[in-house]
């Protein structure tokens, strides 16, 4: 029988000594309710919480895990690395291995620059183009969520839309009065931006698909159209690949896309599991960054040999073509089949894809965007939410956030997946 009173233990545990029990948003299933699992540990395709029940897992800890959990190649070079000692504050060969390997998947970097998240790119990327544009206005879209810095948390998507807010206390109105906030795929709302503000805008910082609020494609010429306004007011184009890099193949949104950013921001996959980021572009931009320019940053743990050495031994397995050929075909199996169910049983479903991302709304629209976020049925998801994890399959918990597949799915997997709907979707219905 599907029991959590171990994790409900924990949970009661957790909240005396971590705010909420938590120590990210999402984990406390508020927009699910009920109290929250507390994971034993992962292996391959599957997580297992401390009471012991096995879950097929499509969180992956959020993206870093696209070979799954624990993978024996990467536990190995860890053992190893480890062994080694796991911080140095100087500079080792496997920043440089690593670097090479991500310039290789993305040939508009010139140069890199290793962070410990996302946020800690994006944040960084934020000083950067500002003082090489001299110009302080940024250009950000609903719903695309790029960390927690003060500067972009408005209409954020994820968590931000988890929870209901549309930006966060505690954050100065100076320090959001040069975001620009815009509809994603709205061009018109671009153009009267740079026609209000076009001498002041730096940059337009973009996700090139929306993940923080699903799964959301551009138009066809959405993203070239912002590299075509960009270059016309002398403002910078930051492409946000945080969660989009290597998740379609081994390159970026943006080759699918066929955009060139001058920046782009990494993180997740490139750290196999442990925390890291990345900020990298053009050469004559990069090189305003300290040591080399006047714009600051630095990061006792940036570069850290254990995210490198878990980045190199993941990319290295991602450069075998079969890897996506996988990824590529059970996540379409797993779209397809949702999409049976939903005509089968008249459930009014939309399931997005890119790469080995995918997301499912409880809408009859076909358009979905932040600002239609509302007509997703969030209380559906709820149900199926708990009624997937008693037939043993772990979604996000939160209709708002991107579903991530590993290389170590199996089409067996798959089909357990869509068996878990299934009856689910009996038992709700």
């Amino acid at each position: 029988m599907f029991k959590l009173n171990q994790s409900a233990k924990h949970f009661q545990q957790a909240q005396q000594v971590l705010v909420g029990g938590v120590n990210s948003p999402v984990r406390a299933f508020k927009s699910v309710g009920g109290k929250p699992l507390f994971i034993s540990h992962g292996k391959g395709s599957k997580i297992f919480d401390v009471d012991g029940n096995e879950y097929i897992d499509y969180v992956g800890s959020y993206g870093p895990l696209i070979a799954g959990h624990a993978h024996p190649k990467v536990v190995k070079a860890l053992q190893q690395s480890v062994e080694k000692g796991c911080t140095f504050g100087a500079t080792t060969q496997n920043e440089i291995a690593l670097a090479q390997l991500v310039i290789e998947a993305f040939p508009y970097i010139d140069k890199v620059r290793f962070v410990n998240s996302g946020t800690e790119a994006i944040l960084s990327t934020l000083r950067l183009v500002r003082a090489f544009t001299n110009k302080n206005k940024i250009i950000k879209f609903r719903g695309c969520y790029h960390g927690h810095c003060d500067a972009l948390l408005v209409d954020g998507g994820s968590g931000i839309m988890t929870l209901g807010m549309s930006g966060s206390a505690g954050v100065p109105e100076n320090l959001v009065n040069n975001t620009i906030s815009v509809s994603f795929n709205d061009k018109e709302g671009v153009e009267n931006a740079f026609t209000k503000y076009g001498k002041e805008i730096a940059a337009v910082a973009i996700e090139p698909v929306a993940g923080n609020m699903g799964v959301i494609l551009p138009e066809a010429d959405f993203l070239t159209f912002l590299r075509e306004i960009t270059k016309k007011h002398n403002a910078l184009l930051v492409i946000d690949e945080v969660m989009t890099g290597f998740r379609h193949g081994f390159y970026g949104a943006q080759q699918v896309f066929n955009v060139q950013p001058d920046i782009t921001c990494l993180g997740k996959v490139i750290g196999g599991g442990l925390p890291v980021g990345a900020y990298g572009g053009k050469k004559e931009i990069m090189d305003m960054v300290a040591p080399l320019g006047g714009v600051y940053q630095a990061g006792t743990l940036s570069g850290n040999p254990l995210a490198m050495q878990a980045g190199i031994s993941t990319l290295q397995m991602l450069k075998q073509t079969e890897t996506y050929t996988h990824l590529h075909h059970i996540t379409a199996r797993l779209k397809n089949g949702l999409e049976q169910l939903s005509t089968h049983f008249n459930v009014p479903m939309q399931v997005h894809q890119f790469g080995s991302m995918i997301s499912v709304f409880f809408t009859s629209s076909k358009v979905y965007n932040y600002d239609t976020a509302k007509t997703t049925d969030t209380d559906y998801f709820a149900r199926l939410f708990w009624k997937l994890l008693e037939h043993g399959v772990y979604l996000p918990p939160s209709n708002f956030e991107s579903w991530f597949l590993s290389s170590a799915h199996s089409i067996e997997d798959i089909d357990k997946t869509i068996a878990a709907f299934e009856q689910s979707f009996k038992e709700i219905v």
